[in-house]
Parts: structure tokens; sequence; C-alpha cells
């Protein structure tokens, strides 16, 4: 099933586009947020995009192409974003989103682990090709202390039973390396109370979540893209970014909130864009996102 951008029009028409705009989006993922900003202004605008995964570009090159879009796309985290200008060969861009959910067509199919769902090997990286000296999520349930892995369960997966997971991590870990997601699924279903294994989300959501993050540096790769993204934005210019759980929201906003202190900034929506009851009807995993948009001064 194709990968559905969320708050896509909420999105794009909070950046205001223009004829004339330097597009760059951070997380090109499957191109869906690209498609519908060449659809607005086809080739009246640059169209340019980075991704970490060079599977995700070579999809959303695929996508843009069939449309007649030429987009300038390259392999690049965003915590590097301040390099895109001149890998891209672009001017520096007056309009900018980071969408931070992950893509069902990338993940789903990319055997890399990151869904509960799939017995996979535990890889959780956003690299597509992975080197020794690469932080792997069995590096982390192999090789990570009980209490490093409870502190990580904790603090990016907000999960109350986050002792009781790094210890069943351990115990298991000591009979045999842990290999698969199937295998910490099982894991994880075991340390935690019944009742919670039928909850509202899988019981494994949110130790999955923090080990992806942890793995992928995450939160501060946030951090340190937006002060280099708003630092290449052109006077004038818009980012906008699209969260997906709490922590990242809390970086977001709190970035925004320095800059609308310094001056340099004027947030766009002062309470953050949510999807609508209709969209996350069509869309379960839209539920949780937060749209929130600054203008720079």
């Amino acid at each position: 099933m194709a990968h559905e951008s969320v708050l896509l029009k909420e999105s794009i028409d909070g950046l205001e586009l223009e004829v004339g705009d330097v597009y760059l989006d951070a997380t090109i993922g499957s191109g869906g947020h690209a498609e519908e900003v060449w659809r607005r202004l086809k080739d009246k605008i640059t169209l340019a995009g980075i991704d970490a995964d060079s599977m995700s570009i070579d999809i959303s090159r695929e996508r843009l192409d069939l449309l007649g879009a030429k987009p300038k796309l390259a392999v690049l985290n965003f915590r590097n974003i301040s390099r895109a200008p001149e890998i891209l060969d672009i001017k520096n861009p007056t309009k900018i989103l980071f969408d931070l959910g992950w893509s069902s067509d990338q993940f789903d199919e990319g055997g890399r682990g990151f869904s509960f769902q799939k017995d996979e090997p535990l890889l959780m990286t956003f690299k597509n090709d992975v080197s020794e000296e690469d932080t792997t999520a069995n590096d982390v349930v192999n090789h990570w202390s009980e209490e490093s892995l409870a502190d990580v369960i904790y603090g990016y997966g907000e999960e109350k039973y986050a002792r009781r997971i790094a210890k069943a991590i351990i115990n298991a870990r000591a009979m045999k390396k842990i290999q698969t997601s199937g295998e910490l699924v099982e894991i994880v279903k075991g340390a935690v109370p019944i009742f919670y294994r039928f909850g509202r989300i899988h019981p494994a959501t949110r130790t999955f979540q923090a080990i992806r993050i942890a793995v992928n540096d995450e939160l501060r790769a946030l951090e340190e893209g937006l002060t280099k993204a708003f630092e290449i934005l052109e006077k004038g210019g818009r980012l906008a970014v699209i969260s997906f759980h709490s922590l990242e929201d809390r970086i977001v906003k709190n970035f925004f909130k320095a800059k609308k202190e310094d001056g340099s900034g004027e947030i766009i929506n002062k309470k953050p864009i949510i999807p609508t009851e209709e969209e996350v009807f069509k869309n379960h995993k839209s539920r949780s996102a937060k749209l929130r948009i600054i203008k720079k001064i």
C-alpha cells in the first residue's frame, strides 16, 4: 500500500508557495509532498529534496519523473542540510519542509526490522548501505547495558514498563543473541502485563520507537537540522515541520519559540495544526501528527 502523505494540503498551503520559490524537502521520503508542490507550480518553482536513505531518493525520483518533474535530489541526512544548496546546485531555499514521519513504502518493504509486525534482521537504521561502524538495533539490544536500555526505552519511547522490558532483554540475550524484530517483539510481550498486550497500541510500539530513535540519533539530528535549515532559509521564507510524537514536537516548539524571542522568526500558527477527523479515519497513522510553521524575518 502506498504511503499517504500526512497533512498534505495544510503543510503546502502553509508554506505559501510562489513563482520563483526554491522548495527544499528535507525528508523527501516517497515524494508525496514534493508531488503536491509540483502539481501546483510545475516548472515555475525549483524542486529539490534530500533524504538519509537512498531507497527513498530512488522512489521519489521515479515518482516525480513520471509527472515530468526534474527534481534535484541527493542522499543526505537533514542534520547536514546546510550542504544541500551546494550539493544540489540550488540557491538558498525559500521554503523548507520536514516531515518526520516514516514512510510505509520505505520501511515495510525495507527488511530492516522497523516493523514489529514482521520478522526481520534487527537494523532499524535509515541508511540503506550499513557499514560495520554504523550503530544498529542489533548492537543496542545485544550490547548496551540494562540501565542504558531502560533509560532509552523510557526516555525516547515514554514506555512505563521500560525497566521490565530492559531486564527481559538482558535475560534473553544471556541465553541467545537477539537477531530479529520478531524475537524482540516476543521478549517485550513477555515482559509486560497481560492487559497491556491488548491495549490500544501494540505493546512493542514504544520500545521499537525508542530503539529506532537511539540508532539514528534522531532527536539530536533534528535539533541540528532545524538550526542549519533556518540558517540557509532566505529571509521571508518559511519552514514547516510535521512531527509525530511529543519528543519531536517539543524540540520544534522550543526552537520556534527561541527564534521568535530573538526576533528572527514569526510563528505562523500559534497552536499546532492537526489532521482532520476525516484524515485520521482514512489514515490511522496520522492521528498524532502536528504541523508547525515559522517565517524567517
